[in-house]
């Protein structure tokens, strides 16, 4: 019985002329849109950072008047899983700043401290889109971790998106954006405060929605910052149609440090407590995963 009256109802169906597919469907209903395009995606879920994605920096000149060295060394840049991914599922990439006085580097220049750079120019550049990571940050005054995207070419007319920035305070990170005529201290940047049981040292998503007249930067999926074409063409030209690539680094006092927290000595946005802090092994930063995508149709 239920066999006949299935197959009177498919046969009802097509004298009317209404696709099998499609009977039941609410006409008003629209598709769902397309997912997004995945362009980029890391978990750090292996054993070893994955080089066909990744570049590690080595210091060549120093900027900013930061106080590390970068090195390409498992000391300052590794994977870790279990407990030491501190709730990251698959695993986490850590950058970990160490000290370690004295250390000269390839162009001769000493240093106290190393730390890990790294970036995904020349294997993986992309123009518009979503670009997100989730980030777990150690407070400590001075320390430098960020989360941003640079295009290639003489700087700052590349133009440069930072995503996300934080100086040691626990309470607040910064996202920013840097061309002609609106760099360094640039007019075109927002701090956005972080309620005290949320705060930089647990899990947040950090993103930027890239579009060719718009960048919205977002934490947690909530926005926080928005910057139109027109904003930054108030102070110069928009440089944000070109390709970009990511960076993922760790720097130690300099000047952005030192103009927050007006301190000088024992190293230029650096006290005591953050020094004690690294020699100890407690300044670190995680990242669970970073991805790019792209909306499709």
């Amino acid at each position: 019985m239920r066999t006949l009256l299935a197959t009177g109802v498919l046969a009802l169906i097509g004298l009317i002329g209404i696709p099998a597919a499609t009977a039941g469907r609410n006409p008003q209903e629209s598709p769902s849109p397309p997912k997004p395009e995945v362009v980029f995606f890391d978990d750090f879920a292996g054993p070893t950072l994955d080089r066909s994605k990744w570049n590690v920096v080595v210091t060549g000149r120093t900027v900013n008047n930061e106080q590390q060295a970068y090195v390409d060394s498992t000391d300052t840049i590794s994977p870790v899983h279990g407990a030491e991914a501190e709730g990251a599922a698959n695993g986490a990439l850590v950058l970990h700043p160490r000290y370690r006085p004295g250390f000269v580097t390839p162009q001769g220049k000493k240093f106290d401290f190393i730390s890990g750079r790294m970036d995904t120019r020349g294997k993986v550049e992309f123009t518009y889109g979503t670009v997100a990571a989730r980030l777990k940050l150690t407070a400590g005054s001075g320390l430098w971790p960020a989360f941003w995207a640079l295009g290639t070419g003489k700087w700052p007319d590349t133009g440069e998106i930072d995503i996300m920035e934080n100086v040691g305070p626990s309470d607040w990170v910064s996202a920013a954006l840097h061309g002609p005529g609106y760099f360094g201290n640039t007019p075109l940047t927002k701090r956005t405060p972080l309620p005290p049981d949320k705060d930089i040292t647990v899990w947040h998503v950090y993103s930027v929605d890239w579009k060719p007249d718009e960048l919205v930067f977002k934490i947690d999926d909530k926005e926080v910052y928005r910057v139109t074409r027109a904003m930054v063409e108030h102070y110069g030209p928009w440089a944000y149609d070109n390709p970009k690539f990511l960076i993922l680094n760790f720097a130690l006092g300099g000047g952005y440090p030192e103009g927050v927290n007006k301190v000088s000595s024992p190293y230029p946005g650096l006290p005591d407590t953050t020094v004690q802090l690294i020699k100890d092994g407690k300044a670190r930063m995680l990242v669970d995963w970073v991805r790019v995508t792209k909306s499709q149709g």
